[in-house]
């Protein structure tokens, strides 16, 4: 198949690397520093130039902010049988876009990033597969993603944006109200330093990355979930509540079985 991808950052790299060598893979890059790694894969800089490619299939890689963007930008230059794809972090407005565009498209998102993630070994890992979509389409991310013993789930648009603003949007809200309190420790203790390890991967992330997941219109609600449960220990800790404490401690190890 003749693959087209859309950025050379992190994701897109590891798309590249993965496809090009069952499949005649080309990227584009406005930037050509980007691309100073890509190799076994055609570089291009000018959306003029996916024409003369001609893709089967598009990823889509670029941040949240300008995956629309990008796609209108190459879509003159498509046949119509091609498939258009993304691995957004939030749908939000995909849905709509997919609709109307006139080309066969699937959505996924793997739940995993190169910053925590190995992406040599991602047997534990999750990726997700939005239902509605191209058949075809959905097959073949299907048959990627189980190469890489990824567990697979499959979601509405609806549904995905739900469970990302609940598995992302809370981890990521609280590990930055660890880093907004945090003061220099001269002797840190083993959770502390845990803590700082995930609050530093996490920081080395793309702006747009953590802007894009905070600003689900659904994370709002998660966010005030944690409010809720700090007002709830915080009065325990006050009232100095030894049964209380005991109660939400049980309550608590019951949530993470």
């Amino acid at each position: 198949m003749k693959i087209l991808i859309l950025g050379a950052g992190k994701m897109g790299s590891f798309f590249t690397d993965l496809l090009s060598f069952e499949h005649e893979v080309a990227v584009l890059e406005s930037d050509p520093k980007r691309m100073r790694f890509i190799y076994n894969a055609l570089r291009l800089q000018k959306p003029e130039e996916v024409a003369d490619f001609n893709p089967e299939l598009v990823i889509n890689c670029v941040t949240l902010s300008y995956t629309i963007e990008a796609f209108k930008s190459i879509m003159p230059y498509l046949q119509p049988y091609c498939i258009i794809s993304d691995i957004a972090s939030v749908k939000t407005y995909l849905k709509e876009f997919y609709e109307t565009c006139g080309f066969p498209y699937v959505s996924t998102h793997p739940m995993f990033g190169p910053t925590f993630a190995n992406l040599g070994q991602l047997e534990k890992e999750n990726t997700i597969i939005i239902s509605e979509g191209d058949h075809l389409g959905k097959i073949f991310f299907k048959d990627v993603y189980a190469s890489l013993r990824l567990h697979i789930c499959e979601y509405t648009f609806e549904e995905h944006d739900k469970v990302v603003a609940y598995s992302l949007g809370i981890p990521f809200a609280s590990t930055m109200v660890f880093a907004a309190t945090m003061k220099h420790q001269d002797a840190p203790g083993t959770t502390f330093k845990r803590h700082m390890k995930i609050a530093r991967g996490l920081l080395s992330e793309d702006d747009y990355l953590l802007t894009e997941i905070l600003f689900n219109p659904r994370t709002p609600k998660q966010i005030a979930r944690i409010q809720e449960e700090l007002n709830i220990l915080q009065d325990i800790i006050k009232d100095k509540d030894s049964a209380g404490m005991k109660e939400y401690l049980t309550k608590i190890r019951q949530n993470i079985e």
